[in-house]
């Protein structure tokens, strides 16, 4: 079977939130059934690996609700409607950690979930960083940690560091940093 496509046979919006849509699509499979997809619609994300002069990395802590655990975290937040990623990962640096960064490199970009959401994350490394006061939002409660990088690559080991972007992103930045 070359064609691993499906083809849309009907889409029903379930639900339209703040930061997600919900949809129930019918699709044609390529051995000619049809089944059900369930699409949760993002508009986008960023996450930043920010770098010290010294190679420290800053981290947020945060309490993460639908996980009901306090995450340790790389910056990172949803893109606005049209925002340019570059755009999106300068604010989100500075909202979460006060900090601003003369260099912004694009690291990688990868879907979060592809079997249930649309959301894509672009991850960048930033650098020359000069501290400033931190803007979260209003409903956003974090604390700043500056780690050590060598540190923040085995916490992901060591299990303390679980969220998914924050591995891909520390260990994209690994790469890009050894080179």
């Amino acid at each position: 079977m070359d064609n691993l496509s499906e083809k849309t046979l009907s889409s029903t919006m379930v639900y339209e939130g703040k930061i997600l849509n919900l949809r129930v699509d019918k699709v044609l499979l390529p051995n000619g059934k049809e089944s059900g997809r369930e699409v949760v619609e993002f508009s986008g994300a960023v996450a930043v690996v920010a770098l010290t002069e010294e190679n420290n990395v800053l981290l947020v802590k945060q309490y993460r609700y639908p996980v009901s655990e306090v995450l340790l975290e790389i910056p990172a937040g949803k893109m606005d409607h049209n925002e340019d990623p570059d755009t999106c990962a300068r604010r989100e640096l500075q909202e979460e950690t006060g900090y601003t960064a003369k260099s912004l490199v694009k690291l990688c970009e990868f879907y979060t979930t592809p079997g249930f959401t649309t959301e894509l994350m672009h991850v960048f490394l930033a650098q020359g960083l000069t501290a400033g006061v931190a803007s979260p939002d209003e409903d956003e409660f974090v604390k700043v940690e500056v780690v050590p990088f060598l540190e923040a690559l085995k916490m992901i080991f060591d299990g303390k560091i679980r969220d998914g972007k924050s591995i891909a992103g520390l260990l994209a930045a690994q790469t890009a940093v050894s080179k």
